[in-house]
């Protein structure tokens, strides 16, 4: 699976601890397991400070039975 990198959480905003809670409370390190991730990835993801790759990202949205879209949301800086 590739990496994902290391963004400005202003760029990516994401959904997953709601979703985890709207699952009968799901622990991070559930979703983990589940995706196929470290529980500190998670965590990271959830705090912005970590941007997935596209086959995370594709898991993390199977899982919760959602599209990309309703995870992840980029907000595009415009300079």
């Amino acid at each position: 699976m590739g990496r994902g990198s290391k963004v400005p959480s202003a760029d990516l905003k994401n959904q997953i601890r709601r979703l985890r809670f709207e699952h009968d409370e799901m622990t991070q390190e559930a979703l983990a397991t589940r995706v196929g991730v470290s529980r500190q990835t998670i965590i990271a993801l959830e705090a912005g400070k970590y941007v997935p790759s596209l086959v995370l990202a594709l898991r993390i949205a199977r899982v919760f039975g959602v599209t990309v879209e309703e995870v992840f949301q980029y907000e595009a800086c415009v300079k």
